[in-house]
């Protein structure tokens, strides 16, 4: 009845964290198809929801099932090609007849479906994640699967896994840290803990006693979730976590946290969310891209924010320069092979490029008989000779 009470409550106001999560996931689900159909010619698209709630707050802001679906309906293509499949052992009826009123049936060729299982213990749901996870193409319907538990129930690391390893397949996990931190410290949650960390549990309680600051703890446990997935998959995997601060105190809520097997969804995501991060954070390996609602109209906070920003250019122009000092290279080149490696977004490394031509360390020339008004773009036609 507790938890029961708590998400009741959560949905009756929209918070400003809420509206960029949701926003973060409706703005890449698209741009996911978009990437997968220049792959590969596919039947289909999946939008996977395992916790949907009801798709509208009682004050009338849409959750993210009514974001994503109002997204793909301004596309003809995803309109035809997606399939939206929700599932909440209790808002079922209410998201059901949410959505239904929004996009009646017709709206999508694809009929939408509704569940109401206990995720960890529906095994209809359990089977259908790990269904057809053979390895090579044969994925005729690639899928994003969005996972947002109120606490850690219902998260097997050994099934999300089995379902990353379907080709084009990607998950959005949604990380409560407040509620992790402690179960880590007690044994009686040792059982759920092993759900989320199969193959590093007592390396991780061991590593944690190492760790002098909240920020380093937090930031371990979202390295250790990422790395229990190349772990179990034995192949790498690209995860991307995005931090959100406590909206009525300095503490860290809660996580996004991406993971995906292709460079070209690595690229995405942090492009997507470089443009909610309302918080310049220097990447030092602990940080990561942040959203703060307390930032929201403070000025001074802005020209921290700016600073960080400026730093991260700065740091990676640097990391450019070392790296292809007297070489000569295509940007897009240099961008996809870079990129693979860090944080940094498409954004930082044209800042970083056009700063280096600013400081006479780089000459570029565009060779598609376009006159171009800045001095980089990425591209094919953009040639960079370092010196």
């Amino acid at each position: 009845m507790k938890d029961s009470k708590k998400n009741v409550d959560f949905f009756k106001k929209q918070t400003v964290s809420s509206r960029i999560k949701a926003g973060i996931i409706s703005e890449y689900f698209p741009d996911y198809c978009k990437i997968i159909a220049n792959k590969s010619s596919q039947t289909s698209f999946r939008y996977i929801d395992l916790f949907a709630g009801p798709g509208l707050y009682k004050d009338g802001n849409h959750s993210t099932p009514l974001l994503v679906a109002s997204k793909c309906l301004k596309d003809e293509n995803l309109k035809k090609l997606v399939k939206f499949v929700f599932n909440d052992n209790e808002y079922y009826e209410q998201l059901k007849e949410n959505f239904n009123t929004h996009f009646p049936d017709g709206s999508f060729n694809q009929k939408p479906h509704f569940g109401k299982g206990t995720v960890g213990k529906d095994k209809a749901i359990t089977e259908y994640l790990l269904r057809g996870t053979e390895d090579g193409i044969g994925n005729d319907s690639p899928a994003v699967l969005f996972i947002d538990p109120f606490g850690y129930k219902g998260i097997e690391t050994n099934v999300l896994s089995a379902f990353l390893k379907k080709w084009g397949n990607e998950i959005f996990i949604f990380v409560n840290t407040k509620r992790i931190q402690p179960a880590l410290e007690n044994e009686k949650f040792d059982s759920l803990m092993a759900d989320w960390f199969p193959a590093g549990l007592e390396r991780l309680k061991k590593d944690r006693r190492y760790q002098q600051t909240v920020t380093d703890r937090l930031n371990l446990i979202i390295d250790s979730i990422g790395k229990e997935y190349e772990l179990v998959l034995g192949k790498h995997v690209f995860y991307t976590a995005f931090k959100f601060q406590e909206e009525d105190s300095k503490g860290t809520s809660h996580y996004i946290l991406h993971l995906t097997k292709n460079a070209k969804g690595f690229e995405l995501i942090k492009t997507i969310y470089n443009d909610f991060a309302n918080v310049g954070t220097v990447f030092d390996g602990k940080n990561t891209y942040t959203f703060d609602a307390k930032s929201l109209d403070n000025p001074v906070n802005k020209i921290f924010d700016e600073h960080a920003k400026s730093r991260n250019v700065d740091n990676l122009k640097e990391l450019i320069q070392s790296e292809y000092s007297g070489k000569s290279v295509l940007s897009e080149d240099l961008f996809n092979n870079h990129h693979k490696n860090n944080l940094y977004s498409r954004s930082h490394y044209t800042k970083a490029l056009r700063r280096l031509v600013e400081e006479g360390k780089l000459e570029s020339v565009f060779t598609d008989n376009v006159e171009h008004k800045v001095s980089v773009l990425i591209s094919k036609h953009c040639h960079l000779k370092f010196k």
